[in-house]
């Protein structure tokens, strides 16, 4: 089972790489990076999530020889459902699981604020409003000096972002959210209409980026989904660093 996973605004795929020795052998996961960062750092930055999403099929839709899952967190997610949507359309497979996290569903987010390029205090306000930045990197200016375009281009996506009405996914959506994040519950719920299958909302403590402060939860509840879907069973260890670890059951 491979699972595609998608950057955060602002973030590389990257950061999923340490999910690998957290999951079980089973489960492949791979970061996928936007053009304007990590690996593709030379590529310009993507401003359109249309153009990004179906970029991204492109790529992706001739390497999917297998069972596959997307995960994305906050913009992620949106551009996770619109990959699932243009795989579709590129005659792939439909993901065993969409998993969309920390993003309210797609037909009701309002970008608008977001469709003029914002300042650089602008940017670092929003920053400190998402709560997912540590004090030390945003008073450092020559990190902010590398971050900052490339969250500035992501909130253009946001701000960019129009919605299209379009038969349901075939898979199930699993969404996940942070207790005290500003979506509210029905703009959770709505993510509802996107599916044709099973729907799952899981609300886990804390902000935005409860993908970081709540991850052993979080990794549990997606390792445990695909195992469901993948007709596994699975226990749950610790490791010796005390975060949770997902094997493949013996028994």
């Amino acid at each position: 089972m491979r699972l595609l996973c998608l950057p955060y605004s602002g973030g590389s795929a990257m950061f999923y790489a340490r999910w690998r020795r957290l999951l079980p052998s089973w489960i492949d996961v791979r970061p996928v990076e936007w053009p304007g960062r990590g690996a593709r750092m030379d590529e310009p930055l993507a401003t359109d999530p249309h153009v990004l999403a179906a970029k991204l099929a492109s790529e992706l839709g001739g390497q999917l020889d297998g069972p596959y899952a997307l995960f994305g967190h906050s913009l992620g997610a949106v551009i996770a459902f619109e990959l699932a949507h243009g795989l579709l359309d590129r005659g792939a497979a439909a993901p065993a699981v969409l998993f969309a996290s920390g993003a309210e569903a797609p037909a009701v987010r309002d970008g608008s604020r977001w469709r003029e390029p914002l300042s650089d205090d602008a940017l670092m306000k929003e920053l400190r409003n998402l709560q997912g930045t540590p004090d030390e990197a945003l008073s450092n200016a020559e990190l902010m000096r590398s971050a900052l375009p490339v969250l500035r281009a992501d909130f253009l996506m946001c701000g960019a972002y129009v919605y299209r009405p379009r038969r349901a996914l075939p898979c199930p959506v699993h969404v996940f959210a942070g207790a005290d994040d500003e979506t509210d519950r029905e703009a959770l719920e709505t993510w509802r209409r996107e599916t044709s299958a099973s729907f799952t909302l899981d609300v886990l403590p804390g902000h935005h980026f409860f993908i970081h402060t709540q991850q052993a939860e979080l990794i549990e509840r997606i390792g445990a989904a695909l195992a469901r879907r993948s007709g596994r069973s699975i226990d749950l260890h610790r490791s010796e660093d005390h975060e949770h670890v997902l094997r493949p059951a013996t028994h």
